[in-house]
């Protein structure tokens, strides 16, 4: 995973390519996203924001949230309600991720091939894939060797 400052570059370069502001809000509510390697939910984003900005209410980091999935910079982890950030924002269509169970590392993946089968087998049912994201749960590698 990047660090936080080369996912910010990237993320003010995206916004700038794309002609969207990304504000301070946006700004640090992906900063606070980035500098974990596991997923946030939006309330403990809102709780490390309420130091920094104690005006910051829900729909502020909502809003934001919502900027920042669209914009491709975040992903939702479904399973967990909870965000991370997205190293790769021009595979933001297609990836997997890897959540470990016990630290909670949350790790992005692509694995074109998966993507290519599964969409072969939708167009075979007369559906076409906008998103998709896969979820896998699991142990990682530092997990299992811990003892």
């Amino acid at each position: 995973m990047p660090d936080v400052s080369s996912l910010l570059r990237m993320a003010e370069a995206r916004c700038h390519d794309n002609n969207v502001r990304f504000t301070p809000i946006r700004r640090r509510i992906f900063e606070i996203i980035s500098a974990h390697s596991s997923g946030l939910k939006a309330y403990e984003l809102l709780d490390l924001l309420s130091t920094e900005h104690a005006s910051a209410r829900p729909p502020t980091v909502y809003r934001a949230l919502d900027f920042l999935l669209e914009q491709g910079l975040v992903h939702r982890i479904e399973s967990l309600n909870a965000y991370v950030a997205c190293p790769c924002p021009d595979h933001a269509r297609g990836f997997q991720l890897m959540i470990c169970r016990h630290c909670g590392l949350v790790e992005e993946m692509h694995d074109h091939d998966t993507m290519a089968r599964l969409e072969e087998t939708a167009a075979g049912h007369g559906f076409v894939i906008e998103r998709q994201t896969i979820e896998l749960s699991g142990v990682c590698q530092k997990c299992r060797q811990s003892p």
